[in-house]
C-alpha cells in the first residue's frame, strides 16, 4: 500500500479514538445538584394574650348515684343508659303492694282514732271548735245555775231574817217568826254552800273528761304521723329523678331485689362542665378566680370551648406537686362530655409575642410524634424540630423552635431534607 495512503488513515483513526474518550469523560463527571420547586411563606410575629397551659378532665356538674328509700323487687325501669331525664321523672318502680296494705291499715286506724275523739267530746259536750272552757260544759253551766239560785234565795233568806230581827226588838212579830226566818236563812246558806261544792265537782269532772279527750287526741295524731309514714312508704317504692341529667348506668332490672345499698341508676348534669386542670405548685400565684380558660378536646380538634376559673383549690399534692384549678363551662348541647381529656390554655392579664406560620408549612413526623419544618435560607432547606401550639384559622403558633423572621417551605416537604437545594416559585 502506498505510504501517502497509510498516514491520513492512521491520523483519522487517532481522532476519532480522541473523541470516543471525550464522550466518556463527559459522561462519567458528575452532574450538578437538582433543586427542589417550593412554595414559601414568611413566619409572622403578633400580640396574643398571654397564657400557660395545662392539661385536664371534664367531670360533670353533678353526678348521683341514684339509691332507693325502701328495699323492695324491681317491678319497672323506665329508663335506659343514655336517655334524658327531667327531674322528677321516674326512674324505677318496686313492688308497693305490702306498702299499699299498710298504707290502708294505717288510714283505718286513723278513722277509728278519729271517732273516739269525736266520741269522747261529745260526752263532755265538747263541739270541737275553739278552745276548751270547763265552765262552758252543759253540766258545769246547770251546776252553775243551781249555785246562783241558791245564793240568791240565801240572799232573799238573810234579808227576811234581818226584817224580822228588827220587827222583834220593835214587838211587831213574835219571837219565834223571827227563829223561822232566821232557820231558813241558816238553810239556804247550806244550799249555797252544797251548790257551790256542786258546781266545783262538776268542774272537775269537766277537767278529767277533757283529760281523756286529750289523750284520745293524742292518740289521733300517733295514728296521722303512721298515716304519714305509711304514705311515705308507699311513695318511697317509686324513685325519681332528683335534677335534670343523662342517665349513664342502671345496673338493675325487673325482677331484682334490691337493698338500701343498691344503686338504682347513676344520672349526671351535663348543663354545664367542670374542667379539672392539674396545675404545678410554682404556678399557684398565677390561676386566680374569673380567669378566661380556653380548652380544647380531641373530639373537636379544631374548637375552642371556653370556660371560667370558679375554683382554686388551696392546697398542693404532696406526691405529684400538682394543685386543681377548677373551670366551669356551659355545655347546653351536651358536646362535652365526663372524663374527657382537654387541653387548656388560662389566659393571663396582659399579652406577649407570638411566632405564627401557615398550617400546611409544619408536618407531623409519625416516627418521632414531632412537629418539624423547613426553612429556606439562601436556596438552601433547613430542618427545624418546632413545638406547635394553637391554630388560628389557616396560621398555627410555634411556641418554640422559630424566631420570627424566617422563610418557611408552604409545599413539597416530602421531597426536602435539611441542605436541600431549593428554588421558590
Amino acid at each position: 500500500m502506498n505510504r501517502l495512503v497509510i498516514v491520513p488513515l492512521l491520523l483519522t483513526s487517532l481522532f476519532l479514538a480522541a473523541c470516543g474518550s471525550n464522550r466518556e469523560a463527559a459522561a462519567a463527571a458528575p452532574a450538578g445538584p437538582k433543586k427542589v420547586t417550593v412554595s414559601t411563606a414568611q413566619a409572622v410575629t403578633r400580640t396574643v394574650p398571654a397564657s400557660f397551659q395545662e392539661t385536664g378532665t371534664f367531670v360533670a356538674d353533678e353526678t348521683s348515684d341514684i339509691a332507693p328509700l325502701v328495699p323492695g323487687r324491681v317491678i319497672a325501669t323506665p329508663v335506659n343508659v343514655g336517655d334524658f331525664v327531667k327531674q322528677g321523672q321516674v326512674v324505677c318502680e318496686l313492688d308497693h303492694r305490702d306498702a299499699q296494705l299498710r298504707l290502708d291499715q294505717a288510714r283505718a286506724a286513723l278513722d277509728q282514732a278519729t271517732a273516739g275523739v269525736r266520741q269522747s267530746q261529745s260526752r263532755i259536750g265538747f263541739s270541737g271548735q275553739g278552745k276548751f272552757d270547763p265552765a262552758l260544759m252543759p253540766e258545769a253551766v246547770a251546776a252553775r245555775a243551781a249555785l246562783e239560785s241558791a245564793q240568791a234565795q240565801a240572799r232573799q233568806a238573810a234579808a227576811d231574817a234581818k226584817r224580822y230581827e228588827n220587827l222583834v226588838a220593835s214587838g211587831d212579830v213574835s219571837r219565834s217568826a223571827f227563829e223561822k226566818a232566821r232557820t231558813q236563812q241558816e238553810t239556804a246558806d247550806a244550799q249555797v254552800n252544797a251548790a257551790r261544792q256542786q258546781y266545783e265537782a262538776t268542774l272537775n269532772g269537766a277537767r278529767q273528761s277533757w283529760g281523756a279527750v286529750e289523750n284520745s287526741q293524742a292518740s289521733l295524731e300517733g295514728f296521722r304521723a303512721q298515716l304519714a309514714q305509711a304514705e311515705k312508704a308507699l311513695a318511697d317504692t317509686t324513685i325519681h329523678a332528683p335534677f335534670d341529667g343523662f342517665i349513664t348506668a342502671r345496673p338493675v332490672a325487673a325482677g331484682e331485689y334490691v337493698a338500701l345499698a343498691n344503686k338504682i341508676a347513676t344520672i349526671v348534669r351535663m348543663g354545664s362542665m367542670k374542667l379539672e386542670l392539674q396545675t404545678p405548685e410554682q404556678r399557684a400565684a398565677r390561676g386566680k378566680l374569673g380567669m378566661t380558660v380556653v380548652a380544647r378536646v380531641a373530639a373537636y380538634p379544631d374548637r375552642d370551648f371556653t370556660g371560667t376559673i370558679t375554683a382554686v383549690n388551696p392546697s398542693v399534692d404532696p406526691n405529684s406537686r400538682v394543685f386543681i384549678l377548677e373551670a366551669r363551662f356551659l355545655n347546653p348541647k351536651g358536646e362535652l362530655r365526663p372524663g374527657m381529656f382537654a387541653t387548656a390554655r388560662v389566659l393571663l392579664p396582659g399579652g406577649e409575642n407570638a411566632v405564627f406560620v401557615p398550617r400546611n408549612a409544619v408536618v407531623r413526623d409519625k416516627t418521632t410524634d414531632s412537629y418539624q419544618l423547613f426553612t429556606i435560607d439562601n436556596h438552601t432547606a433547613h430542618l427545624r424540630v418546632v413545638v406547635a401550639g394553637d391554630v388560628e384559622g389557616d396560621q398555627i403558633r410555634i411556641v418554640n423552635g422559630l424566631a420570627g423572621n424566617e422563610t418557611v417551605a408552604t409545599s413539597a416537604q416530602s421531597e426536602l431534607f435539611d441542605g436541600a437545594q431549593v428554588q421558590a416559585r
